[in-house]
């Protein structure tokens, strides 16, 4: 599966879905973020059942406030809807294979449970 773009209008309707998006924070000058295009593009490519999205922070600056991104590239990891893994900087092609390992592993019924607990805590 190619990557696609996101943008404020469907960026809801795309990370909400059940299964594993992999997000890709970027902008046109950011260097390391050009560079980390390839390894991204490879990773949607050899796993075509996880969703992969580039957003623009130049155009949909709204979505970069609303998740704080402030260094690029940045790299975020859903499932379910739920943010488990953010990271500034460029992860290399193993890094982000590990990632994408990390995530599928996970109980999401463990997970979930873990969040309401610490949410009735606050």
């Amino acid at each position: 599966m190619a990557t696609i773009e996101i943008g404020k209008d469907d960026f809801k309707d795309i990370v909400s879905k059940e299964g594993i998006v992999i997000l890709h924070w970027w902008a046109v000058w950011c260097g390391p973020c050009h560079s980390f295009v390839p390894v991204f593009e490879q990773a949607s490519e050899q796993y075509p059942d996880i969703r992969f999205g580039k957003i623009d922070i130049e155009k949909e600056p709204e979505l970069a406030d609303a998740f704080a991104v402030r260094s690029l590239p940045t790299v975020m990891a859903l499932r379910d809807g739920l943010m488990l893994f953010e990271r500034a900087g460029e992860p290399s092609a193993a890094e982000l294979e590990e990632l994408i390992r990390q995530v599928r592993a996970l109980d999401m019924d463990e997970v979930r449970q873990r969040v309401v607990e610490l949410r009735t805590q606050q």
